[in-house]
């Protein structure tokens, strides 16, 4: 087929002209002839498929109300047509082997998604991405597992320990508990003594094990939340591949010249600020240490923040969702639209806000929405 009447945005600028795809691969891109079956999307952007590689969205189909929980099979249903629908066509699904509560997350379910991960038949490409909370043995012991079974295409470790990370101050934390659950005060005062009674040495003794086996299982490796310069050029020594949501700016410069992959939430860009008023991904995009943008819990914010003006070229700012994450975690055959490349592509008509129009994945047409401009 022959997508014609588009603005194109390849890896380097926008053209007007056509992209032709023929098997699962595009085949070529600009003024062509068109062959075959035309789709003409009358000037609307075609791009990439987004590469998602954080988004924790599974949560909210699992549980759509507090208490309710949704069938596993169901939810991962749900999420793939709703992450399809915001242009993203390779999910990296952060699931969080920790043991809370008052957040629906346990290692139990984390295994439970990872199995069903393996077995459904999903249109887009589903990925595990195994959150490890080493203050936990129990969430380190569930990651090891589904590491050494192979199911783990990318492994993050997070300390959310007070005082560091995202709870940079214990009222912060607190807050955070008592506001999003149910809970008593005293019971996330518990949880502040457990994790509290940690050492940074054991921390970093699990972290260590944790990258190793992730490595040696040919994943790739994530930190969570980093906070210090000093501790994040320690996890790219260890061999940690990509700094998520680092919290201060300096930290963010520091995992960009350590050669760490630089990720930072779409909210973030999209809403304008930091949900708990750390690093604004604007500011990081400025100072430019921003590799890549994630969904982390809002689908739709990644194709929206391809279109936020930042001062820059549309088809740098698409690289952050498509051609750098997907490069991040060696899935070079995507996230590109250029000749060779799998032909994951999506159809956006940007205004009032960035919707999906239609949607192609290894060459076939998946989604289609109606209505009319």
């Amino acid at each position: 087929m022959t997508i014609t009447g588009a603005r194109v945005v390849t890896p380097d600028t926008v053209i007007d002209g056509s992209v032709r795809v023929e098997g699962d691969r595009i085949a070529a891109v600009g003024d062509l002839d068109t062959t075959g079956r035309e789709i003409d999307v009358d000037g609307r952007y075609v791009l990439p498929g987004l590469v998602d590689l954080h988004g924790d969205d599974i949560e909210s189909h699992l549980y759509p109300r507090a208490g309710a929980r949704v069938d596993t099979h169901l939810a991962l249903a749900a999420a793939d047509r709703a992450n399809l629908a915001a242009g993203i066509t390779t999910k990296f699904h952060a699931v969080s082997f920790e043991a809370d509560e008052a957040q629906d997350r346990s290692p139990e379910l984390g295994r439970e998604i990872a199995d069903a991960l393996l077995t459904l038949d999903t249109v887009a490409d589903h990925r595990l991405h195994a959150r490890c909370e080493v203050t936990q043995q129990d969430s380190v012991r569930a990651v090891l597992e589904v590491v050494d079974d192979g199911h783990a295409d990318l492994v993050s470790v997070m300390s959310h320990i007070p005082g560091k990370g995202q709870f940079q101050d214990v009222d912060a934390f607190l807050r955070y508990y008592r506001e999003s659950t149910d809970h008593s005060v005293e019971e996330a005062r518990e949880r502040l003594a457990q994790r509290g009674e940690l050492t940074m040495a054991t921390v970093r003794e699990r972290v260590d094990r944790v990258v190793a086996a992730a490595h040696e299982a040919g994943a790739v490796t994530a930190s969570h939340d980093d906070e210090e310069p000093a501790e994040v050029a320690r996890l790219a020594e260890t061999g940690v591949d990509i700094s998520e949501y680092p919290i201060t700016l300096e930290t963010a410069c520091r995992a960009s010249a350590a050669g760490m992959t630089t990720a930072m939430g779409a909210p973030n860009l999209v809403r304008g600020k930091s949900q708990w008023g750390n690093l604004e991904t604007r500011e990081a995009v400025a100072a430019g240490v921003v590799d890549a943008l994630v969904a982390d819990y809002h689908p739709m914010s990644m194709l929206a923040a391809a279109f936020v003006d930042t001062g820059e070229p549309l088809a740098k700012r698409v690289r952050r969702l498509t051609a750098n994450p997907a490069a991040a975690v060696g899935l070079d055959n995507r996230g590109r639209v250029e000749p060779g490349a799998r032909a994951d592509l999506v159809v956006v008509d940007p205004d009032p806000a960035p919707t999906v129009t239609r949607a192609l994945l290894a060459g076939a047409e998946h989604y289609r929405a109606g209505g009319t401009r």
